[in-house]
Parts: C-alpha cells; structure tokens; sequence
C-alpha cells in the first residue's frame, strides 16, 4: 500500500474591526469585534478622557506564509483615537506571500494617530500590505509606519522574498496620496543610491494639515542618525527618512511628532508608556 503524505501548513485569518464615539468630552470604543489572534488590550486614557488609546496585540507574534490579518478601525464626528503597537511586526520567511489589510475612516471632527512600532521583513519573507484611509470633512490624521528589511544585526540582508505595500488616502472621495512601493529580495536598488543607499529601514509619515515655514526647518533641522526630510504639500505634510536602524527611524518619528501634534492637533504629545517598555 502506498502511503501519500501531504505537508500540513496551518495559517492563521484573524481579524480586528474597531469604532470609536464621542461621548460628551470623552471618547469611548463603541465597537470592537475580533475574530482568530488579533486583540486589543484594555483603552487607556493617558491624556484624559478626549484620547483614547488602543494597543493592538497579534499574540502569535508574527506572520508566516498564507497569513491574513484584517483590520478596520473607524473613528466617529469628534472622537479621537490613538492606535500603537507594543512591539515590531515580524514577517517571517515563507514559501507563500502573507498579507495585511488595514481600512481606516475617520469622520468630520475626529482625529485618528496610527502609531505602530516598526515591521520586520526577515528575508525571504512574502509580504504584501494595502492601507485605505477615508478622511471625511475636517478629519485629522497622522500616521506612520517603519519598515526594516533583514536583520542586520545577525548579518541577515533581504535577499530573497518580496515587501509589497499600497496606500491610499482620500478626503471626501478624493484621492489625497497614492503610493505603490515594491522591494524585491536582492534587488539592486538596496543599495543603490537612488534607491535604499544601502540602509534596510525606511519610514514614512504623513499627517493632515499644514505647518508654516518656521516650524518645517524646525523639523529638518532635527538632530538625528536618519537621512531623512519634510514636504509640505496642500493639505498634507509628508516626512521620509532612510535609517541603519529601526530604533534611529522611531527616534525621529517620535520628535517629528513631539514638534508637529501641538502644532496640527493642539494638544502636547504624551508618548504612550508601551514605547518605553
């Protein structure tokens, strides 16, 4: 008799649907539906009860081959939510892609912060990411996102496998940004100079709204280990850097954001406990 073998590949669907409403002077989850290892822990309101502050935990502690992780989040008229991370995204090397699909609204008057700590994509990972914000009326945005490719530090580049990301953002229907990045394993422009330069962590931010002249080369002029910058464009202000380390990315993302939320949101940045953790 002949025996047939087949490979057993569990995968992992989980999902995360959120909302957020204004409760008199205080914002409240008024949703929060998951489904497979995606959570969040218990709100917290650090700065008083206008934020509230959400960590999204994916217990497993990474994604492998034929992963999904699905996550919504909506933010009603006044509310104000701040969603972080208490520690990097890793992608593990697989022999399938894995993907992330993140969906984010934010009503008229309501201010989203998506703050995540950093993405590890070990290499000869598969993975691939769509973000679609959905500004409405005056919604305030700011978000960011880190992305490091390989581990250095134990002499692993990104030669093999793929990061594909999409995002887009649109106010009213209209579209705001719109950006495709695609970074193959091995691929030249890792190091080349119009490309990566040779640095595996890159990062982005992008935040509603616009900044006068003074305080913009406040920005550029902040002293850091990045090679990165700020433009502003109508109604959105965008910041890039290039980095040898995660920890350098997040650094001047963190006074980037120290300098910028009084100016764009108002209010004093208190960073959230979990980044010190």
């Amino acid at each position: 008799m002949t025996v047939v073998q087949s490979a057993f590949a569990p995968t992992w669907h989980a999902e995360l649907d959120l909302a957020y409403a204004r409760d008199g002077a205080a914002t409240r989850p008024v949703r929060r539906r998951h489904a497979g290892p995606l959570r969040v822990l218990k709100h917290l309101y650090a700065e008083g009860p206008e934020v509230c502050q959400h960590i999204l935990v994916h217990p497993p502690g990474g994604i492998a081959g034929g992963d999904r992780l699905d996550i919504r989040a909506e933010v009603g008229a006044g509310a104000w939510a701040q969603l972080t991370s208490p520690g990097a995204a890793k992608w593990y090397r697989a022999a399938g892609p894995a993907s992330q699909n993140l969906e984010l609204r934010v009503a008229s008057g309501a201010t989203l912060e998506w703050l995540p700590q950093e993405t590890i994509v070990y290499s000869a990972a598969r993975a691939e990411l769509a973000t679609r914000i959905e500004l409405h009326g005056d919604a305030r945005l700011f978000y960011w996102d880190m992305v490091a490719l390989g581990r250095p530090a134990s002499g692993e580049r990104f030669d093999a496998g793929h990061f594909r990301a999409a995002l887009d953002i649109r106010r009213d229907g209209r579209l705001l940004w719109h950006e495709r990045q695609r970074v193959e394993g091995g691929d030249g422009l890792l190091d080349s100079p119009i490309g990566l330069d040779g640095r595996p962590v890159f990062a982005t931010l992008i935040a509603s709204g616009e900044i006068d002249a003074d305080l913009l080369e406040r920005c550029r002029d902040l002293p850091g280990r990045v090679r990165g910058d700020l433009t502003q464009l109508p109604g959105l202000l965008v910041g890039r850097c290039l980095a040898m380390e995660a920890l350098h990315a997040r650094a001047w993302l963190i006074e980037l954001w120290r300098l910028l939320r009084p100016a764009l949101l108002g209010r004093a940045a208190v960073p959230p406990r979990i980044w010190s953790t």
